[in-house]
């Protein structure tokens, strides 16, 4: 982001966002830490409420044992424990909190997004090509979601407003053979970035899978080395579903990164935690509402801090 003032106002979206998430997780701790001084019981407690919280058993107990540190027998605030949660949170998402880069020598660089039904993929992909052509970048979007008229005609919408071609055909059509198109057409053009839109798909049908499969198999006809990135769109309301979505998506398709939306509409953002600790996969963007500012890099310091409930 640009300046303070970007900061600043990312910031406050985010520790907004993510209040639900914190005022639970902080909650269950301060009433904890309120009762009685620490001890091995308390630790206990301490753990089994982070792990409700979605955060993960292993990283439960690594939290909950650094706060235990030093501080049997005494008196704990709950402003100690978000500290020590903040830190330990911060550590685990650390070494995934990457930046998503275009790799310029790659015309078109094609960027499949893949997710199920109503993880936000359609808006998220309209978000991101907001943030490409931004940058000076030309953009096409490839409308793979041929089930839904409505997602063609969004992105139709998002290709308008930011100055993007769309490619699209009837709703009904082989999506494999759009992509195909979509892929031709954007070596020909030379454009610098290729969005490609998917069906929702359930991670347990079998035949959605094996149709995702078709579409890689046939761009790579065009383009050996597509797709580039492969950016799971992950709705943090699903909470514990989401392991499994990564789990067989990565299968399937190759997943590269990861894009967390709904943050600001559940209390289970420990879930993101939980991911990262379980596939250390690279998180490149989170989001935190409808807006395109809302919708932004990932990193790891200021999503611990507001998880935790830290200023």
């Amino acid at each position: 982001m640009s300046d303070s003032n970007d900061n600043t106002s990312w910031w406050k979206r985010l520790s907004g966002g993510l209040r639900r998430s914190s005022t639970s997780l902080g909650g269950a701790l301060a009433d904890l830490v309120t009762k009685r001084r620490l001890d091995a019981t308390m630790i206990g407690e301490i753990e089994d409420a982070l792990v409700r919280a979605d955060l993960g058993v292993g990283l439960a107990t690594r939290i909950a044992a650094a706060i235990g540190e030093g501080r049997y027998d005494k008196d704990v605030s709950p402003q100690d424990i978000n500290v020590v949660l903040a830190s330990e949170v911060e550590k685990t998402l650390a070494p995934v909190a990457k930046p998503f880069i275009i790799d310029e020598t790659k015309k078109p660089f094609v960027v499949l997004v893949i997710g199920v039904n109503g993880s936000g993929k359609t808006t998220t992909i309209g978000k991101l090509a907001a943030k490409f052509r931004s940058e000076g970048k030309t953009v096409i979007l490839a409308a793979g979601d041929t089930f839904r008229a409505a997602a063609i005609e969004q992105l139709k919408i998002w290709g308008q407003r930011i100055g993007a071609d769309v490619i699209a055909r009837d709703a009904g059509s082989d999506p494999a053979g759009l992509v195909f198109d979509a892929v031709t057409r954007a070596k020909t053009q030379s454009a610098d970035v290729l969005v490609i839109d998917t069906a929702g798909r359930l991670q347990n049908r079998t035949e959605l899978m094996e149709e995702l499969e078709k579409i890689v198999r046939v761009m790579k006809k065009v383009e050996p080395d597509a797709p580039h990135a492969v950016l799971l769109v992950l709705d943090a309301t699903v909470g514990q579903n989401a392991l499994s979505q990564v789990e067989v998506f990565s299968k399937i398709a190759g997943v590269t990164g990861l894009v967390m939306t709904k943050l600001d509409g559940t209390a289970r953002g420990g879930i993101l935690v939980a991911i990262a600790e379980k596939f250390a996969l690279p998180i490149h963007f989170i989001g935190v509402g409808e807006n395109v500012e809302d919708l932004q890099p990932f990193t790891a310091r200021d999503f611990a801090r507001a998880l935790a409930g830290l200023e």
